[in-house]
């Protein structure tokens, strides 16, 4: 696995960044290429559904792997 790296994002109109190691980011790329939405969308809505206590980078992680969970369980 590579080491993290911070990556930029925008969020409603606001740069932010995240820091993701390269696996994450590039599942995290292939999701949304497969939803048709841009990173920034999808990075948008999970920012607005997360937690307080959840970071943005944190809850990429979580997303992702939500959603190869679901895949495998099908």
């Amino acid at each position: 696995m590579s080491r993290p790296r911070k990556r930029s994002l925008t969020l409603g109109g606001h740069r932010t960044s995240v820091t993701l190691e390269d696996e994450f980011w590039q599942a995290f790329r292939e999701i949304a290429e497969a939803k048709s939405k841009s990173i920034n969308e999808l990075a948008a809505k999970i920012d607005v559904d997360r937690g307080v206590d959840t970071g943005l980078a944190t809850a990429i992680r979580l997303f992702v792997l939500a959603h190869y969970r679901s895949v495998s369980s099908a």
